[in-house]
Formats: structure tokens, sequence, C-alpha cells
């Protein structure tokens, strides 16, 4: 079946629904009493059969929305992450002087169904920006299939995407050869997320091959995973220190929990970097001013936000982006948390 000869009436049988029902849920109505299920039914049914509502009758009943979709694949990192408010703001930037509002929605764990589907569908924003996209994530796939407009920060990997994204190898090689030059080689590392996030695996997955590389290891009880904020790469630290008091030291996920991983040195009567190394990634304004001063990776967080919404803000406008691929480099900063073993 073609994108064009589907309708309303093919939603509505793959979603074992009325047509009216197909009509209410997609045009946002609140006339009629639905259910999550049902609602959740027909977005997802509208969406795999790549169904789109005559964009003419919704721009006369309701003209354009002009709202572009902020999308946060994991909303703990909202209240604790140093690099999304900075985002944010690029973001923000370029979509003003479009004169787009900007929704900033979360994934819930807990809510069943397409997330997807619910804003794409039923809350009628123009485009999308989705923030450390899922490789795995099928919903995603289809939504980028779709056509719809979409921006990845982070990518997928898959060849239809738009995405805007930080090229890592280089920086990392660095930040490792300045440790190892230092003398360390008992090395552990602090993701900032539990195990299963890609943005943070692949992090891990890479420190660990450049430790390969150079004949270290990176054992597997010398990871030990915080969850987003200072307090927990606070606990990790002491948890992990305990674990291993070996340790000389650590590259944390990013420089929010590299903060708390040195006050959590210090709670294990551990200086740094006299005693421990410790190697942030983001280069947030707070990462210069600290005791010590941290050493980190150094990636333009609003930089980024304003490439995706450029990127985004020419697709919404029937034009194509300069690129469907845009890759920045990043920098590693030696400062003074880093030191020899």
């Amino acid at each position: 079946m073609s994108a064009k000869s589907i309708t309303s009436h093919d939603v509505a049988k793959l979603a074992g629904v009325a047509r009216s029902t197909v009509s209410h849920v997609l045009n946002g109505s609140n006339s009629v009493s639905l259910s999550e299920e049902t609602r959740r039914k027909v977005q997802e049914a509208a969406l795999a059969l790549g169904y789109k509502p005559n964009s003419a009758a919704l721009m006369l009943r309701k003209g354009t929305t002009k709202t572009v979709g902020f999308l946060a694949t994991e909303a703990k990192s909202l209240a604790v992450d140093g690099y999304i408010p900075l985002l944010f703001a690029g973001v923000g930037e370029v979509l003003r002087r479009g004169g787009y509002h900007l929704l900033l929605e979360t994934f819930d764990p807990a809510q069943k169904g397409n997330p997807y589907a619910g804003l794409v569908l039923s809350r009628r924003i123009d485009g999308l920006l989705v923030l450390s996209p899922d490789p795995q994530d099928a919903e995603l796939r289809a939504l980028i299939e779709s056509g719809f407009p979409a921006v990845m920060i982070g990518s997928t990997g898959l060849p239809g995407e738009v995405s805007v994204s930080t090229r890592i190898g280089t920086s990392m090689a660095q930040a490792v050869d300045h440790v190892v030059s230092l003398g360390h080689r008992r090395i552990g590392c602090i993701p900032f997320s539990p195990a299963g996030f890609p943005a943070s695996d692949a992090r891990t997955g890479m420190l660990a091959a450049l430790l390969a590389d150079r004949g270290l290891g990176l054992d597997a009880d010398a990871v030990e995973h915080a969850e987003f904020s200072a307090e927990s790469g606070h606990a990790a630290a002491r948890a992990l220190l305990a674990r291993r008091p070996d340790l000389t030291a650590v590259f944390a996920g990013n420089d929010t929990i590299a903060l708390g991983a040195i006050g959590g040195a210090a709670a294990e009567g551990r200086a740094v970097p006299g005693d421990l190394s410790v190697v942030g990634f983001d280069d947030l304004p707070f990462a210069a001013h600290m005791h010590p001063a941290l050493s980190t990776i150094r990636q333009d967080a609003m930089a980024q936000g304003r490439q995706a919404a450029e990127a985004l803000t020419r697709l919404l406008s029937g034009t194509a982006p300069e690129t469907r691929s845009h890759v920045s480099e990043s920098t590693f900063i030696a400062r003074g948390s880093t030191g020899p073993a």
C-alpha cells in the first residue's frame, strides 16, 4: 500500500476502532472521551502505516503549529546534567529567530506504547529533536523512515537520519595518552549512567579499547556506574575506591560525575591529583574553576544545539540540510586534576 493511498479508514481498520475515533485522536479533539489505550492504538497505527492527516485541512482548522519538540531520552538527566541546559539554549536561540516554539518532553519508562506517535500525531509538532537516540529503538527507526522532519542529537547510524554529533575518538586518545604518560597503569571508570544507555556505553567502550591498544586493561571491577547526578558520582567514587584502592586514575563519564567523584575521593582520604587523577568530559563552564581545575574533553554544547536547530528548520522549510550528518570535533584540555601516578 503506497503512502499516498493510505486513508483514515486504513488506520481505523488496523487500530480496530471507528473512523470517527481516528479523526478525534489525530485532530487532537477533546470533544469525546477516549481512553489512553485507544489513543495509543490509533497513534501507533497511523505511524506504522505512514498516514499523515491532510495538512491543508489541518491548517485551515488550526493554523500551523510553529512548534518543535525536544525529546530527552532520559528524564533523570534533565535535573542534574549541566550539558543539557547549554544544548537547549543553543536550540532555543535558533528557533526563536525562526518564530518557533519549543516543547520539551522526556521518556517515561513506565508508560507503554510509542512515545514518538504521541508527539508527532497528537500534539501537532512540526518537527522533532531527539537527544541521545537509541540505535535499537524500533519506534524511532519507524519515525525516521516515515520521513517526518526529525534531527538526532547523537546518531542511530540509520541511513535516512539527519544528525549532529561530536567526534570523540581523537580527543579520548589524547586524554588516555596524557594519563598514561603520567605513569598511570591502574585506571578506573565511572560512566555517567547505568549500563544500557547508548551514549554512556559508547564512551566506556571507547575507553576500554584505547587502553587495550596501549597494553592496559579496564577491569570489570574497575567500573562503577553512576546515575547522571554529582551525588551519584560521589557515591560511585567511594564504592569504586573502596573496592579498588590501587587505582591511581579515574575517567568520569562527564564533568558532573567528575565533580562528585572528586568529592567522593576526598571522603575516602584520596587527594586529587596527589593520590588520584580524574578526567571529565564536556568542559562545562564550572570545569576550569574547580579546585583543582578539571582535565576534561571539550565539546561545545551550545554550538551543537544551534546546529541541530538549524538543520531542523531547513527540513521544515523544505530545504535539504547542508549535510545529513554534521560532526563536530572535540578537544582534550589538560588541567590540574591530573598528575603523576
